[in-house]
C-alpha cells in the first residue's frame, strides 16, 4: 500500500460540503490522513491512501451519522462504511465491526479507488450550503493620473 500525503479531492470534498451545509457542526473527529500511530496499528488502512475520512457524529449540529450511514449505502463512491460498530459493504451489507475503535464519534467513509475525484454533492438530503457572511465590496475608482508637460 502505498502512503499518500494528500487526501483525494472526494475524500476532502466530504468535510468541505458537510460544513457548507452546516457550518456550526462539531469538527473533533474529523479526519483524512493518518497519523503514524494510526498507520502501524492499521498498515491496510484506507486512509493510507487518501481513499478514506472520518466526519464527526454530531447530530445537534445537523450531521447525524445514524442517518448518513444509511443515505450513504446508495452512493456508487462508497466502499465501505463504519459507524458504531457496525461496518457496511455492497458485497456483504451489514456485519459487526470487530475493529479497535467501533467508530462511535465519527462515520468512517471508504471511497472507491475510481471515484477519487468525484466530488458531487455527498449530503444532497442536507439541502444547500448555508451563507455565512457575504462580503460587499465597494469599488472605488483609481486616482487620476497627472499628466506630465
Amino acid at each position: 500500500m502505498k502512503l499518500v500525503k494528500k487526501a483525494t479531492p472526494a475524500a476532502i470534498a466530504v468535510l468541505r460540503q458537510a460544513t457548507a451545509i452546516c457550518p456550526s457542526r462539531m469538527k473533533a473527529s474529523d479526519g483524512l490522513l493518518p497519523s503514524k500511530t494510526h498507520i502501524l496499528q492499521s498498515p491496510n488502512s484506507d486512509h493510507n491512501t487518501g481513499l478514506a475520512v472520518d466526519l464527526t457524529h454530531d447530530k445537534l449540529g445537523g450531521i447525524d451519522c445514524s442517518i448518513i450511514f444509511e443515505k450513504l449505502k446508495e452512493d456508487k463512491r462508497v466502499a465501505y462504511l463504519i459507524f458504531k460498530g457496525t461496518i457496511w459493504s455492497e458485497e456483504k451489507g451489514d456485519r459487526r465491526y470487530t475493529g479497535s475503535n467501533p467508530h462511535n464519534k465519527h462515520l468512517h467513509i471508504s471511497i472507491k479507488p475510481s471515484m477519487a475525484t468525484i466530488t458531487t454533492p455527498w449530503f444532497p438530503w442536507l439541502g444547500t450550503p448555508k451563507v455565512i457572511n457575504k462580503l460587499k465590496a465597494k469599488v472605488k475608482p483609481l486616482p487620476k493620473k497627472k499628466e506630465n508637460i
